[in-house]
């Protein structure tokens, strides 16, 4: 594993970099105070930008780890952060990460969120990751689109799994893994 952490990926429309604390405005504004957004997250909604500045506080601290992972999905036209992806669960051993994401509601089902998240899957598989997996509530389907455009399988759901701002909840689980991704890249499919 090369643990290389948090370092700029660049796609066609997209900018992912590592969190600065000025982006705290930007990130109340865009998503973490839409009650919308939050909806199906495990953190609260935003109630001001100081919650968010003390996020911020706390993700920058971290950059130095190695296998730190979080990046802010900056829209190059928009020039700030709208939403941000991160590795939330990982195992070394087993070489196996967990991506979540967010993403603004102003941007949804505009392709942004696939985008970013074919460029981390990219990223971790050259960082030495076998599996790259992630689930989302089954009442937020529009998040397993995100991940099924990626090329990641269903494995299943987990019924009555975790909670989130919407109570507890079914959770649909889907995963890559680096040799299925080799043959995705090949085929060209979604991306």
């Amino acid at each position: 594993m090369k643990n290389s952490g948090t370092r700029i990926i660049e796609t066609e429309r997209l900018i992912l970099r590592r969190f600065r604390i000025e982006d705290a405005e930007a990130m109340y504004k865009n998503w973490a105070s839409d009650p919308e957004v939050t909806k199906f997250l495990t953190w609260p909604t935003h109630l001001d930008v100081d919650m968010s500045e003390d996020i911020l506080t706390d993700w920058d601290s971290r950059y130095d780890e190695g296998d730190y992972y979080n990046w802010a999905i900056e829209l190059k036209e928009y020039g700030e952060p709208i939403g941000s992806i991160s590795v939330v669960q990982q195992d070394s051993r087993a070489r196996r990460a967990h991506i979540g994401y967010c993403l603004g509601r102003a941007w949804w089902r505009q392709g942004i969120m696939s985008e970013a998240l074919a460029a981390v899957i990219s990223y971790l598989f050259s960082e030495g990751y076998l599996r790259i997996e992630s689930r989302h509530n089954v009442k937020n389907p529009h998040s397993g689109d995100v991940m099924k455009k990626c090329g990641m399988t269903y494995e299943g759901t987990f019924r009555g799994y975790e909670w989130d701002n919407s109570g507890i909840g079914d959770a649909a689980f889907y995963s890559i893994l680096k040799e299925d991704y080799k043959g995705y890249k090949k085929g060209g499919d979604g991306q």
